[in-house]
Order: C-alpha cells, then structure tokens, then sequence
C-alpha cells in the first residue's frame, strides 16, 4: 500500500516516493543531555518510531538516526552548578534518555551520532560555507550570512524580516543582520573546547545536525522529523547552511508532530507542570505512555492528562482481554502474522500515520474477537496484535500484562502471594466453604486485584 505523509515545506499531503527505494534514510532530532526528558520530549520519539516500523514494513533497508547533543550551552551550565565536567552530565543523561524511551518500547536507530564525536564534519561545513561566501568571521566566532541565502525562510513560509520579529534571536555587535547564526563560537579556558582554523571554540547548535547528516546520511536524505518547535529557527538554519554548503535538496520530505500541553496549560517550569517519563513510568506502564501519545494525530496537538493516560490503560486492557480470549499468549511459536493491505489499521497508518483511526481499527479488532470462536477468532487476534506491534504496543503476553502494577506500591500484593490466596479460595470452593471463598475475594479486590474465573480456571489481574 502506498504511504503518504504531510510534508511541513509544501503542507500537502504527499506520496512518500524515496530518493532510492534500496536504502530509505531518516533523520530526527535528539536529545540534549542535560536534564530528563520530559513527556513533551516523548512525543517525537513515538512518532518517528512508529513510522520507523512502519517504513520497515515497505522496505528491506531503512536506516534512522537519531542525534544526541552532547555539547551546549545548557550541558555547560548543567555541569558547572553540579561542580562536574560535561562528560559526566552527558553520559548520565545520554543513558537516563536510552532507558526512558526504551521503556516506552521505542527500537533503537540505526544511527546515534553524538555532536562532540564529529566535530571533523562540522570544520568542513563551515569552511565550505565561508569558501561560498555564506559565513564570515567576527569577534572570534564564524557565522553564517542569512542574507546570502535567496530562499531563506523557505520551511516556515516567512519572510526573514517577519521571522526576525517573531524570534528570539542573540542580537550581537558583531553581527552584520540580527538573524546571522552562530556556526563558531569560542571557548573560554574553563570551557570544553575544540581547535579549529578560528581558534579553540565549539560549534554552534544548528550546525550539528546538519554536519552529521551528511557525514552519516549523505548529501540528501528522504525524511527529517523533529517537534514543531523546530521548524523554525533550527530546521530553516539547517536547511540555509546546507544547501548553501553543498548545493542539491538536502532533505525530500520535512515531518514535525505537534505540541504535547498538560490538562490544556503549556508545559512549563514555572507552572510547575512538567512531567518528566521517568516519573511517569513511576505510576504507569510505558505502553500506556505511549497509547496516550499516540491517540491525536501527531499534526494535532495533544492535550496530557491522568484521565488521558487512564484511558489509555483501559484500551489498552481491551486488547489484551481479547488476546486472552483468543489465548494468544505471545509465545515464540507463533508465527507473526503479516499485514495486508486490505487491514483497515494499516491502511490508516499509510495514510499520513492517522494513529487515532488505527487505534479505532484495532476496538473493531478486538470486538471481532468476542463474536467469533477457534481458528477464525485465533486469525482475528493475532492481526490485532500484528497492528499493535506497528504501533509499539502489545509488546507482553496478557498473563503478564494484568499481572503488572498499574503503579508502583510498596504495599501491593506480590504475584507469589495473590496466587498463594488463588489456590486457597480454590480449596475453599471445592469443600464448598462459600464464605471463606468469598471472603478471599474480597480481599484481593480491596487489594486492587479482580479475578475471573473461567472455563480454565482462574486469571487475576490489578485494578
């Protein structure tokens, strides 16, 4: 089935059609380690995953990289109110960041440059765009001339001089245009720096990932992702400095999700409502984080709440319920099924990642389970839980999926435990001791525990 997505420079939906069908190449932008990521920061992650799984269903060979910002001004600041060098905040976050989002069953890239490993690439990006005539030097550091590029404002759709009133921009003597981007800056002796043909310094933000794309990526690449925060000034100054570098497209398809806000405010600090994945994965699964983020569309903005990821949960557990039914218990055995495209979820990935229509699918899935029986509700359930692996979910068995703390209690019931209280209610039943059967039940429901007898005996689950 073809796939189409929307592409942020022309703001049509498109045929994704790739530069070469042998070798598709995606790029998003990463991390900068200096803190944890909060659940904003998640968004993008699962986005581009999940169109990286689905890309790997098209083609033989995709490769997705991810960048992490090892080298900035936050991690400098970071390291110095801790009385820390750089590499100690960057290699604790760097791994901190890989554990969150591997909780949130996000695959690893292909790629994971890291900024402070390809400094080499970014000498010679600058010295081809002062060889062009597109940067200059001044005070010590290396910019570049945003006058110099023709189509300069090109992915935002705004003139320079409308982008220069909207934007938060360093306005420096040195600067010929307030919009000139640093390339080059320099480093003070108690500073992490680099020598260069402009003297010991480190590079500036933008020019990073325009750097390791064609250094790891090549000259084009078919799709760059990122949060919509960054069209603008990031992916429009990666654009300028790498067209005017090497000439060509650089990228075929731009893709940006939308803003993650909490209970309809804007994430901020100030607000104290930044939550980061590490607390949430304190209270909730990871599949139920990323559910939630990927019940809006990603252009859509997404609205995060306890009710959201409650809901979630529930949908979640509807799944799982008729993967139980169906006792497709995920054991190596069975054969992954795959998706045709006449599979309705499918379908509605294909068409620009409509994540909220392929959720629908997937209850119409999951209620065909119920009316069905033996071999025809067996197909049923392993193409929901085919169309949930595309989505990142139904990564577990149900077993162990309703055996899992909705949260995380020092005082829930271990698993031995609950089922220790099983097997007595069940003796209690089979000498007919209705009260004390009763009772146990009882028990383990005020203990956020339900059990469900069943032809096969008795499953548990937490509440």
């Amino acid at each position: 089935m073809s796939l189409y997505i929307t592409n942020t420079q022309s703001g049509q939906k498109e045929l994704f059609e790739p530069i070469n069908a042998d070798c598709v190449r995606m790029y998003v932008c990463g991390p900068t380690v200096y803190n944890l990521a909060h659940i904003g920061n998640a968004r993008p992650v699962v986005v581009f995953d999940t169109l990286y799984r689905l890309l790997k269903t098209q083609f033989d060979n995709v490769q997705y990289g991810r960048n992490v910002t090892d080298i900035d001004d936050k991690i400098i600041t970071a390291a110095r109110e801790r009385g820390v060098g750089i590499d100690e905040i960057t290699s604790e976050f760097t791994q901190k960041y890989r554990e969150d989002v591997a909780a949130l069953n996000a695959l690893t890239p292909d790629l994971e440059p890291h900024a402070t490993e390809n400094i080499e690439p970014m000498h010679k990006l600058i010295n081809a765009l002062l060889d062009r005539g597109h940067a200059y030097e001044a005070d010590r550091h290396v910019l570049f001339d945003v006058t110099s590029s023709a189509d300069y404002g090109r992915l935002s759709g705004r003139s320079l001089d409308d982008m220069m009133a909207g934007a938060r921009v360093e306005v420096a003597s040195y600067k010929r245009h307030p919009g000139d981007f640093i390339l080059w800056k320099p480093s003070s002796s108690d500073e992490p720096g680099w020598q260069s043909p402009w003297g010991r310094g480190r590079p500036g933000w933008h020019l990073e990932c325009s750097a390791m794309i064609r250094e790891h990526l090549g000259e084009t690449i078919d799709i760059h992702g990122g949060g919509r925060d960054l069209i603008f000034p990031h992916h429009e100054n990666e654009i300028a400095q790498s067209c005017c570098a090497y000439g060509g497209d650089f990228v075929k398809y731009w893709m940006h999700n939308a803003y993650v806000d909490m209970d309809g405010e804007k994430m901020s600090k100030s607000l104290g409502n930044v939550r980061t994945i590490r607390d949430l994965l304190a209270n909730y699964p990871g599949e139920v984080l990323r559910l939630a983020l990927l019940t809006a569309h990603y252009r859509s903005a997404l609205s995060f709440s306890e009710a959201l990821l409650d809901q979630a949960r529930q949908t979640l557990d509807t799944f799982y319920t008729a993967l139980r039914e169906a006792a497709l218990e995920g054991d190596e055995e069975e054969q992954q099924i795959v998706l045709g495209d006449e599979e309705p979820a499918y379908a509605a990935l294909c068409d620009d990642l409509n994540t909220p229509l392929a959720i629908s699918e997937m209850h119409a899935l999951a209620r065909a389970v119920h009316k069905s029986a033996g071999k025809e509700q067996r197909e049923i359930a392993r193409r929901l839980k085919a169309c949930g692996q595309l989505l990142g979910v139904l990564q577990v068995s149900p077993k162990q999926w309703f055996q899992t703390a909705v949260a995380a209690n020092e005082d829930a019931l271990s698993a031995e435990h609950i089922e220790v209280m099983i097997a007595e209610r069940a003796v209690a039943k089979a000498e007919r001791n209705f009260p004390r059967a009763d009772e146990i039940r009882d028990n383990l429901n005020a203990a956020g525990v339900q059990l469900e007898d069943g032809p096969n005996g008795t499953s548990w689950r937490r509440s």
